[in-house]
């Protein structure tokens, strides 16, 4: 997954040492002549067994947008009998306005609204329900119809 361009509307911490963004997620870009399109959808990403968390921001303005997830070192959790999973990374969230690191065992993403063909990367704040951290996702069913083509 790539989430290169995508707007972090908001930051949570859930139970069990999580780590929740509000995003908007670029499905797809289409370029239509000279310019793009894209398909975007609210969705709450989630990091799991998240510990040596790291801040490293600089604003100049509000938005926060993340530029590249990174993923390396794999390693066997410090707590991996009582998890039950064998291995976690050092993760880092290159945003424009710097880096946000952590250790994860791994994530999941929740697809909150099927995806909507925009000429922006972003969909207005009340369009996408406002900031939320909603762990359901649409029907897959209905997600099936979506063929990402304009």
């Amino acid at each position: 997954m790539g989430w290169h361009d995508s707007l972090v509307y908001g930051i949570s911490f859930g139970e069990n040492f999580q780590l929740l963004f509000d995003i908007d997620y670029i499905f797809k870009w289409v370029l239509t002549g000279k310019t793009y399109h894209f398909w975007v959808s609210p969705c709450t990403l989630v990091f799991e067994n998240v510990y040596d968390l790291k801040f490293d921001l600089e604003f100049s303005g509000i938005e926060l947008e993340i530029d590249d997830v990174t993923r390396d070192n794999p390693q066997r959790p410090k707590n991996a009998d009582f998890i039950g999973r064998d291995v976690e990374m050092d993760w880092v969230i290159e945003t424009q306005q710097g880096t946000i690191s952590f250790k994860s065992i791994g994530y999941k993403q929740y697809v909150r609204q099927l995806p909507r063909y925009l000429p922006t990367q972003a969909i207005e704040r009340i369009e996408r329900g406002g900031i939320s951290f909603e762990t359901k996702s649409v029907e897959l069913d209905n997600a099936a119809n979506i063929s990402f083509k304009k």
